[in-house]
């Protein structure tokens, strides 16, 4: 299984994925089982206290006909994911049916979850698992091994 690697940002020119934000994962291709969605909601939720920082992970049975980095830049911008004014949201995008994978990353994380960062994530965690059939741990791994360069950054600063 051939998977498409791609990180970083690219500039929307198409309109708004139709997949609805419904908690921090969102699997409308039906990849997770409800208990490893509940887990991954909690580590996500954790995430979010202790840096300020949201993740979402999202599965999608279709792209809609538009690459993979549009669809995903497209999704973060219209759940908007992350603080407004830090810029510092994070989405795991998987499209089992177009075998691609991205982690688009907000400008205000750039600079911790660098391109190379997500390349190896995806090409070194994931890859293994989505050649093997087995999505469910490929989304596990991947969310672990942005967990665990997340969690190299400063805890979120009170406004005190």
């Amino acid at each position: 299984m051939a998977i498409l690697l791609l990180c970083g940002c690219a500039r929307a020119q198409q309109p708004t994925p139709a997949l609805e934000l419904m908690g921090r994962v969102v699997d409308k291709a039906g990849l997770i089982d409800p208990a490893t969605e509940i887990a991954l909601s909690a580590r996500l939720a954790r995430l979010e206290r202790e840096t300020g920082a949201q993740l979402v992970i999202a599965t999608t049975p279709g792209l809609d006909g538009k690459d993979i980095a549009t669809y995903s830049l497209e999704l973060a911008r219209a759940w908007r994911i992350g603080d407004k004014d830090r810029n510092d949201g994070l989405l795991l995008l998987v499209a089992p049916n177009e075998r691609k994978v991205r982690i688009e990353v907000g400008t205000g994380l750039e600079s911790v979850m660098k391109d190379e960062i997500c390349s190896d994530i995806i090409q070194r965690l994931m890859l293994p698992y989505l050649r093997a059939g087995d999505a469910q741990q490929a989304i596990l791994a991947g969310t672990g091994g942005i967990l665990d360069v997340m969690h190299y950054r400063p805890a979120k600063r009170s406004a005190a």
